[in-house]
């Protein structure tokens, strides 16, 4: 994290989140991202409750991380299009977060996922200071920094070791491991809401697709037809079971 010097700012304090804008003004980027971004959280959220049982850390979409004092404020931001931090609490003193601001919070998010709008060329800039590549590298030092191209149905995740980051390479499956969090990232094939598309998302250390609420109701939905039915499929059986002891003289009702 660097933080400009007060005196060529004039800042006689560090700004808290209630005080930095929320926003730097631009447009999402496309309507994929907001789906994106609750189909990450979403199918992911059973896992971060199992991590923290307390309730502690926060998801940001499209929220600012503050990483250095700049005038105007917003300059010293980037906003991830997603992002987890473990370990905080999700609201502050009662109040949602406006951003992140990492000399109020000073812990880093864990992950943070960048959707690729153009042709990646911003999402992979190492300029320094200005690039998003190195302020997630070297300035916030984000262990795993995932690129999503729609276009391409591909992911790129970059984990930091020893200052800098190293391409993951995918697993057997095609995935790639987030051993911090017990999950893997990839691309699914297929419809969310009313969209088909190549989706981000996660899957469990064993392969297993982690499912959204829908997902999770239409099993549950499932399962309880087939119970239903094996139930009825068992009064059947037990109807004509005791259609044939009533032929044979017996009263089932008597047993």
């Amino acid at each position: 994290m660097t933080i400009a010097q007060s005196s060529e700012l004039g800042i006689t304090h560090l700004p808290d989140h209630t005080e930095l804008p929320e926003s730097d003004g631009t447009f999402v980027k496309n309507f994929q991202e907001h789906p994106q971004s609750i189909l990450l959280t979403d199918s992911v959220t059973s896992v971060l409750q199992q991590l923290h049982p307390d309730n502690q850390y926060a998801i940001g979409q499209d929220c600012g991380i503050y990483w250095r004092l700049t005038e105007p404020p917003e300059k010293g931001a980037e906003a991830p299009d997603w992002f987890y931090v473990p370990n905080v609490p999700p609201m502050l003193n009662g109040k949602f977060r406006r951003s992140y601001v990492l000399w109020q919070e000073y812990v880093a998010p864990l992950i943070v996922l960048e959707f690729v709008s153009g042709d990646g060329s911003e999402e992979r800039d190492k300029t320094p200071v200005t690039g998003k590549f190195w302020v997630y590298e070297q300035a916030i030092r984000v262990p795993f920094y995932g690129i999503y191209e729609v276009s391409k149905a591909s992911v790129e995740l970059y984990h930091l070791v020893d200052g800098h980051y190293e391409l993951v390479p995918a697993n057997a499956r095609g995935h790639y491991a987030i051993p911090a969090m017990g999950v893997e990232l990839g691309i699914w094939q297929g419809q969310y809401k009313n969209m088909q598309a190549p989706w981000l998302r996660w899957w469990d250390a064993q392969g297993n697709l982690l499912l959204n609420s829908d997902e999770q109701c239409q099993v549950l939905t499932t399962q309880t037809q087939v119970l239903s039915q094996e139930l009825e499929q068992e009064q059947q059986r037990a109807e004509r079971l005791a259609e044939k002891l009533r032929q044979l003289g017996v009263d089932p009702d008597q047993l």
